[in-house]
């Protein structure tokens, strides 16, 4: 369906992408309001506040909440707009831009991306849940967790250069560890170096860990990948790029609607950002988001 957008609230945050998103932003306000559409510009100090403000111009009536930054903007919009049928818009302006990468939303052309709200074809996908927070992307508990861990913390590199070198960095001291997922009610207790729980694709600027995960499907994509040696890792890393690793003899795939991993000293990430430590329960949330993307109903 089609919904008409009299007014939108686009929030930013002012630091993604290196400070990147002040310039989409301002794209993106002048191509929507070239077309009609009227947009209260909104900033979040951080994420918190962010969420906060977000809340706030849902619980206010706006016809659509449109973020401006990266997969950590795009996790804000989902706690203010998940379950409540007001559509998400993406204009992408950060390191990763997964969740737009996965939804086929342009993410180098914000004046593109802001054409998609005006638009207003809304597609209705799936996220996932964990301690009453949302994700849609990868949920990552391991070796990739780590990763993750270091990424955040490198400030001057960004995009898939930031995760290529965390990788290398973390792989002096990889090490496996000892999990317990339960599958829907199936306990499976295995040695890995990485366990991703997917509700889409990919990660990390494109890492496709999850592949052949969708967004629409109701269900979960867990991959657990067994104990590897630093040489094999680093050789493993790169098929990462186009999914080829499903071939690999470590890779492990299921699927469940209902997953609880527990491993010792993990702390957990999802689009991202930090989530916290295991152990945890992932729920999917069939038709939790309406999204203002390409492939959406008209």
């Amino acid at each position: 369906m089609v919904v008409p957008k009299r007014e939108v609230a686009l929030i930013t945050n002012p630091a993604a992408g290196r400070g990147r998103s002040a310039g989409a932003r301002d794209a993106a306000v002048n191509r929507l309001r070239s077309l009609g559409v009227r947009v209260r510009s909104l900033e979040g100090r951080d994420q918190v506040g962010a969420t906060d403000v977000a809340r706030a111009a849902v619980a206010d009536g706006v016809d659509a909440l449109v973020v401006c930054g990266g997969d950590g903007m795009v996790n804000v919009g989902l706690q203010a707009v998940a379950g409540t049928g007001t559509p998400l818009g993406i204009v992408p302006a950060g390191t990763g831009n997964d969740t737009a990468r996965a939804l086929g939303i342009p993410r180098d052309d914000p004046p593109a991306a802001a054409d998609l709200v005006a638009r207003g074809s809304i597609r209705i996908v799936d996220l996932a849940v964990t301690g009453g927070r949302y994700y849609s992307t990868v949920f990552a508990a391991g070796f990739d967790a780590l990763v993750s861990e270091r990424a955040n913390r490198m400030h001057r590199l960004r995009g898939r250069a930031r995760y290529h070198l965390a990788t290398l960095v973390e792989l002096r001291r990889v090490a496996p560890r000892s999990y317990t997922l339960d599958l829907d009610g199936r306990v499976v207790r295995t040695d890995a170096v990485l366990v991703a729980v997917g509700n889409g694709p990919s990660f990390g600027g494109g890492l496709r860990i999850a592949e052949g995960a969708r967004l629409d499907d109701g269900m979960l994509d867990v991959v657990v990948i067994a104990p590897m040696s630093r040489a094999e890792l680093v050789r493993a890393y790169p098929r990462l790029l186009d999914g080829s690793h499903t071939s690999l003899p470590q890779y492990t795939h299921h699927r469940a609607r209902r997953v609880t991993v527990a491993a010792p000293g993990i702390v957990a990430y999802a689009d991202g950002e930090r989530f916290g430590p295991l152990p945890t329960t992932i729920e999917a949330a069939p038709g939790a988001l309406a999204v203002l993307a390409p492939g959406g109903a008209a």
